[in-house]
């Protein structure tokens, strides 16, 4: 038995050696009641005994300093301000524990200790502007009365959740499905530090581990395995969001989602969510409702908005005619907009930017147009 090695040092080591999935690993470990250090004091015939440890992996074990540099691991996590939660602290999320393929560890940037319910919020990277709204406003009640709100810091929906939680002046936790010191999108590196200011950044991923087609599910399954529910507010039926569903019924967690309009792909995912059993959300009192949280269980009420006393805003003819195309959750691209409102494409074309920069609708990534009013 290496005596070199910690018990937190083994696991970390255990953690980032290439070609061990997260199930061989438990395996692994209750193999050798959970003594990570055990494992490596074993011979390659006795890893081999254990379902899914090959040769290939009882030489990783065998030879892990050709394969990990733990001191070089230990002096970025010093540099950076991380560390790495194993299943034996009290702040690696409780619920995690439970799931079939928990991590055996997670690095963490970030002090917050999961003393709160997770209650995770999920969905398009391209959402609309009622969803972008609509996840913020969950977000920020969901901090308000007590939950730690948890997501992806992927762009769209999971930028307007963790962004909703911060300004309400909670907690959000965000899951990463790279390396920690690898921030994904990059224009998310202010939300990133901001989260590990106030909530923290978690990751199962050695330092430096780039993206790949299986990292992101990875991190999906730790989304929803650390929260009491996951809340889908918009995905296409073949976006990430549904590969988070999916975990969340196969590990016993509540599954929300957020009804939109039928000609919306980003609503069909949410559309099939809900024909397939999830709970139709409207408002955050449905969460707190399936979850039961009554009396002292409930952590405060959700505190009544207070009524807008912004002054009117005057709208030119044109401004006038542009936005009551948009009434009723329209979405019109400019020439659809010169065709029924009658006016000219430039007259479109400046009414419609007068109208953003006023704050009153908003441009999406398809071109289209959309009144901000009725999302708000």
């Amino acid at each position: 038995m290496p005596t070199e090695l910690t018990e937190r040092q083994a696991l970390l080591v255990l953690g980032s050696l290439p070609g061990i999935g997260p199930i061989t690993l438990n395996r692994l470990l209750g193999e050798f009641g959970g003594d990570a250090r055990a494992v490596f004091g074993a011979g390659s015939r006795r890893l081999e005994f254990v379902k899914g440890v090959d040769p290939k992996i009882s030489h990783a074990v065998a030879d892990w300093e050709k394969h990990f540099d733990l001191a070089r691991e230990e002096e970025r996590m010093a540099r950076s301000g991380a560390d790495f939660l194993t299943v034996a602290d009290s702040a690696y999320p409780k619920l995690l524990r439970e799931i079939h393929d928990p991590p055996i560890g997670v690095y963490r940037k970030g002090a917050y200790q999961f003393e709160l319910p997770c209650i995770a919020i999920v969905g398009s990277r391209r959402p609309t502007l009622y969803g972008v709204a609509i996840a913020k406003r969950l977000g920020s009640e969901l901090a308000r009365i007590g939950f730690c709100v948890v997501s992806g810091l992927a762009r769209g929906i999971d930028t307007a959740a963790h962004e909703g939680a911060l300004e309400a002046g909670g907690r959000t936790a965000a899951v990463l499905g790279t390396g920690i010191d690898i921030v994904y999108p990059p224009e998310n590196l202010e939300l990133y530090r901001r989260i590990s200011e106030k909530g923290a950044v978690l990751s199962e991923f050695p330092f430096g581990r780039r993206a790949d087609r299986t990292s992101f599910a990875m991190r999906n399954r730790i989304v929803s395995g650390m929260s009491e529910a996951v809340v889908v507010v918009e995905s296409a039926v073949d976006g990430g969001a549904m590969i988070t569903a999916r975990f969340a019924g196969e590990q016993g967690r509540l599954l929300f989602a957020v009804p939109g309009r039928i000609d919306q792909s980003t609503s069909a995912g949410c559309h099939q969510l809900i024909r397939d059993g999830a709970t139709l959300l409207t408002s955050v009192e449905d969460i707190l409702s399936e979850l039961n949280y009554l009396g002292g269980l409930r952590p405060a009420p959700i505190p009544e908005k207070s009524p807008r006393t912004a002054a009117p805003v005057e709208l030119s003819a044109d401004e006038q005619a542009v936005l009551e195309q948009l009434a009723d959750g329209a979405i019109l691209a400019a020439d659809a907009l010169a065709q029924q409102t009658g006016i000219s494409s430039a007259q479109v074309a400046a009414a419609a930017m007068s109208l953003e920069l006023k704050n009153l609708i908003g441009k999406r990534v398809d071109g289209g147009y959309e009144a901000r009013d009725h999302v708000l």
